[in-house]
């Protein structure tokens, strides 16, 4: 290959591209920087800063470039023919070092990749877009790729090009899309975007929506990490789960904060790794079902719980890498756990390196701040209207359940999505296009996100935190619903937490309050939450929510766990109530276990266990909970006396159960229940029984009825209801 004389290399050189190069304004660098054709020869042109020389190497031959004294960096030489391959060498201060030219590779990208992109539709999304490690043309490196359509220049930048936008200048691809391959980089890379806008102004460096992986708080960068290595051992539990997670089995979810679960020596939070030793076995011990993590998408704040998310595509790196969040997921499903994840597509935060104005333009939410900004969080609403936003999250929900094997994703603040006018006041929101408050947009949304996410991925369940009576939540969509799989029944926790709160000399004038929830109790298949909000932010722990003295408040809060265990719904418990830590959550710190070495709070903790292992072993307490045939009232009137008595139906051969709650103080001694069967009722649970702390008052294990009709029943017998407490009969084989 010989290097042409004439004309000069220089010559052939484009000035006005130079100048843009020089100052980190070329936004075409692909049609400038490494081979491009010239008449009658081929031009190379390099932009390595700080060089004194460089050289291309070619199969056959070393060619070296001219400096281009006028543009520091610039280095170019002609060739008559366009080299098959080659690589540069490049030498400062005695030092010489090869690497491959980022200029000399095609895209990545294919025309049906862009296609779907601009139509919103591709459903692998993560696929195409971030930092992907590769093999491309026969060189080892890193893909980027990244959407911003209103940019004039995009640049990765890192330490491999010493944070200098100018060096590594993207591609433009359509549908604003922009991407290079740069070789040599590997996993742990550590990079940002620089992003020239439409005005010509450089933006914030923004870490990349697609990041994969970032750095410890508070620094922000994202992180290159390899999702090619995966080696599952789960496929028994993916096989499986579908009827793990339907509507008529048994699910009791413990919902727990990662960071403040529990702490090592120095305060420091546990890793992924611990975890999955430490909190698997603790959750797979206490009889529950599944583990639901508060967001662990990256977000730069600890103080939010995770729910203002920067890094939607990437587990925090807080407790571990990646790699390390996959080995505490499959851990889970070898004990037989679900892990469902806290999901907030609602909202993001205005940290200056994430998505707000991230090409300099309103791209992922919307330009005007009453359908832009909420209000209650200071942080931007995603504008679900256009088809690139919408993509974005559609294709993060399939993200976290293919690429982690996860279980199910709860949605958080439904109810903030739905309606324009949430949380505002007249003339601070923008009507849909009917002139209603419907957010059309993002209830389009999260129909497509359940449509996509239960179509792509068997077994896996979807729950909405939705607060509303907004209809058919958890109805199919093609029934005219959201699609969700579950709904938090947000009704059912205020009125029963706003009734035991009461002194119980008051809680005749409410009674009401216990039973409304039967009432549309079988509307939407319910999740029944007692989560994190109700013990953060001054409202105090739930022990010290119940009224009276300490015993009195032990024996309340078992009262109440004993309702809501044998009431329709399936279970959620945020940690350290299934012991009754005495304080209010503190996410600074670990819950404070050293409790559990008091009778009282073991007691608690042995009696939310033995309610979830009789929970998950008695199909009449869960078979049902979406049909009206599963709950028959006995007693739903006894205002006076504070009693409750319900019956709980499974299959046909299914013994029934009968619950019996007493919100007094008082011993309901030889108190007369109807029962649906005659013969021998086993008390099965007595939440005033020793072990739990309690007096040791109830039935001596069992009662025997009586042909004495009574509650509409033809059987009946006298029961000893202990004072504060839940009873649970079941009756016996005939």
């Amino acid at each position: 290959m010989q290097q042409t004389k004439t004309p000069d290399a220089a010559a052939l050189l484009d000035h006005n591209a130079a100048r843009a190069i020089l100052n980190g304004q070329c936004g075409d660098p692909f049609a400038q920087l490494g081979m491009q054709d010239r008449t009658g020869a081929v031009l190379l042109t390099v932009f390595v800063p700080g060089a004194e020389g460089v050289t291309c190497l070619t199969d056959d031959n070393a060619v070296p470039l001219t400096p281009l004294h006028d543009y520091p960096g610039l280095f170019v030489a002609a060739f008559a023919d366009r080299p098959a391959s080659y690589r540069l060498r490049a030498s400062a201060q005695g030092h010489a070092w090869e690497f491959d030219d980022p200029y000399r590779f095609d895209p990545v990208l294919t025309a049906d990749d862009l296609y779907y992109l601009g139509e919103g539709t591709h459903r692998r999304l993560w696929h195409v877009l971030g930092a992907h490690v590769m093999t491309h043309q026969g060189v080892d490196g890193v893909h980027f790729a990244v959407w911003a359509p209103n940019a004039r220049r995009v640049s990765v930048v890192g330490g491999f090009n010493v944070w200098d936008g100018r060096r590594t200048a993207m591609r433009r691809l359509g549908g604003g899309v922009w991407d290079i391959f740069v070789p040599g980089l590997t996993e742990g890379e550590v990079y940002k975007y620089e992003i020239i806008g439409p005005d010509g102004a450089a933006q914030p460096l923004k870490a990349d929506p697609f990041g994969y992986g970032s750095e410890h708080p508070p620094r922000n960068a994202s992180v290159v990490r390899d999702l090619r290595r995966v080696d599952w051992h789960d496929a028994a539990w993916m096989q499986t789960r579908g009827a793990a997670q339907s509507i008529d089995a048994p699910i009791s979810v413990y919902e727990v904060n990662l960071a403040s679960w529990k702490r090592a020596a120095g305060n420091r939070p546990l890793s992924y790794t611990e975890l999955a030793t430490d909190l698997v076995d603790y959750a797979a011990w206490m009889g529950f079902t599944h583990i639901e993590l508060m967001p662990i998408s990256e977000h730069p704040f600890d103080g939010s719980w995770g729910y203002q998310p920067v890094g939607m595509y990437a587990p925090t790196i807080r407790h571990g890498t990646p790699d390390e969040f996959r080995a505490l997921v499959e851990a889970a499903h070898a004990k037989g756990l679900g892990v469902l994840l806290d999901w907030v597509p609602g909202h993001f935060p205005t940290d200056a390196h994430g998505l707000g104005l991230f090409d300099g333009t309103h791209l992922y939410e919307h330009a005007d701040p009453r359908e832009g900004f909420h209000q209650d969080w200071n942080t931007l609403i995603p504008n679900f209207g256009r088809n690139e936003v919408a993509n974005y999250y559609n294709a993060n929900a399939l993200y976290w359940l293919e690429e982690y094997h996860l279980d199910g994703l709860r949605v958080d603040a439904v109810a903030s999505m739905l309606y324009r006018d949430y949380s505002r006041k007249h003339g601070e929101w923008v009507p849909n296009h009917d002139g209603g408050r419907e957010n059309y947009e993002a209830i389009a949304l999260l129909r497509d996100m359940n449509t996509l996410t239960y179509g792509e991925v068997p077994g896996i369940m979807t729950v909405a935190e939705e607060s509303t009576a907004f209809p058919g939540v958890s109805r199919p969509v093609d029934h005219g619903g959201l699609g969700f799989g579950f709904k938090w029944n947000m009704g059912w926790m205020n009125d029963s937490l706003r009734y035991m709160e009461l002194d119980p000399i008051h809680r005749k004038h409410h009674h009401h309050e216990m039973t409304f929830s039967l009432h549309y109790a079988f509307g939407e298949n319910y999740v029944l939450p007692i989560s994190h909000d109700e013990v953060v932010h001054g409202k105090g722990s739930m022990l010290h929510k119940m009224p009276g003295n300490l015993w009195e408040k032990f024996a309340n809060l078992r009262a109440f766990y004993g309702f809501m265990w044998t009431h329709p719904g399936k279970k959620l418990l945020f940690m350290g109530q299934e012991f009754a830590q005495s304080k209010e959550w503190n996410h600074n710190q670990s819950l404070d276990w050293h409790e559990c070495d008091d009778g009282r709070h073991k007691g608690m903790q042995m009696w939310v266990r033995d309610l979830n292992r009789f929970y998950r072993a008695t199909p009449s307490l869960y078979l049902n909970d979406t049909r009206p045939s599963g709950f028959q009232w006995l007693e739903a009137g006894d205002s006076d006396r504070s009693i409750f008595a319900f019956v709980r139906h499974g299959g046909p051969d299914d013994p029934k159960v009968v619950v019996l709650l007493n919100m007094t103080p008082m011993e309901r001694p030889d108190t007369r229940i109807g029962l649906p069967g005659a013969g021998r009722w086993r008390e099965a649970l007595n939440s005033d029984a020793e072990a739990y702390g309690g007096g040791g008052r109830g039935n001596m294990g069992a009662v025997a009825t009586e042909n004495v009709p009574w509650m509409g029943q033809d059987q009946s017998a006298l029961v000893n209801i202990p004072p504060l407490s839940a009873v649970i009969l079941v009756q016996d084989d005939a």
